[in-house]
């Protein structure tokens, strides 16, 4: 029998996610500027009868074992069997980290791996969710574009000190978007900077939008204050909410700062982690 084997499902973080429209079947086109971190949940496979789930971790009260559960529709997905999966829930549910995703793309993963099985093809990863094509690529910065299905590697992209702070209420993601008042936005430029310091690149990513950050505030206003507090502290380089919230991330000039930060925020929002982003790989 094979032993247990332990996979990182990192924490997504979109840097930038402008809106650029909407298709006719309702679905929105996207061009965002997505990294990985450091930190993250955590999935174990082992050996068990049938497909089962189990969860515990700081965050696990929220994501109670459903039949729908992404883990478990990405193992049937795989055709998967005597699958017996557990997961260390880190990352809050619904905080616009990709958390739900990326542990789906560690299952894949690990039930490639352990069966020797191909990975499905761009179009069944879609059926999953449009997070879970950037999440099954390399962990390292990605453009995604299209509903999600466009993902390509960036070079040139530095690690980054990061915090994460989450005010503990999860947000639809249909709702965010059904607040949007204008889905007709500016892409990102075709060329995107390489080789940038991390200062640098958080004054070019300053020119750029989460167009999903106003209408989150809209319907959960304390992401604006939660957004103030980060930026006011000493050393924060840039300060944003991820995905269709509720968490929001600071970029510091470096880990003390980062590290003062947390403990300001400690006991002000209901998460925050302090982490670093994944660098390019070339």
């Amino acid at each position: 029998m094979p032993a247990p084997t332990t996979r990182l499902a990192p924490a997504k973080i979109n840097l930038t996610l402008h809106v650029t429209g909407q298709r006719q079947d309702g679905y929105h086109l996207l061009d965002s500027l997505v990294v990985f971190t450091e930190h993250g949940d955590g999935l174990t496979l082992d050996a068990g009868p049938g497909l089962s789930l189990d969860i515990h971790g700081p965050q696990a009260a929220a994501l109670a074992p459903e039949p729908d559960n992404l883990i478990l529709r990405a193992a049937r997905l795989m055709a998967a069997e005597g699958a017996a999966f557990t997961l260390d829930k880190r990352l809050p549910v619904a905080s616009g980290m990709g958390g739900g995703s990326s542990d789906a793309a560690a299952a894949i993963r690990l039930l490639a791996e352990r069966d020797a099985t191909p990975l499905p093809d761009t179009g069944a990863l879609m059926r999953l969710g449009a997070d879970l094509p950037v999440c099954m690529a390399a962990p390292q910065p990605s453009r995604m574009q299209g509903l999600g299905e466009r993902v390509a590697p960036l070079a040139g992209i530095p690690a980054l000190w990061l915090l994460l702070v989450n005010p503990g209420q999860g947000l639809s993601t249909p709702a965010v978007f059904k607040a949007m008042t204008e889905r007709q936005n500016p892409p990102m430029p075709d060329a995107l900077p390489q080789g940038l310091d991390a200062l640098a690149l958080c004054d070019w990513l300053g020119g750029m939008r989460n167009d999903l950050q106003a209408p989150a505030i809209r319907l959960m206003p304390a992401i604006r204050d939660l957004l103030d507090v980060i930026e006011a502290q000493p050393g924060c380089a840039l300060a944003r909410m991820t995905g269709s919230g509720a968490t929001c991330f600071g970029i510091f000039r470096d880990r003390d700062s980062r590290d003062a930060a947390a403990m300001a925020l400690t006991g002000r929002a209901a998460f925050v982690m302090t982490t670093r982003t994944l660098p390019s790989v070339s």
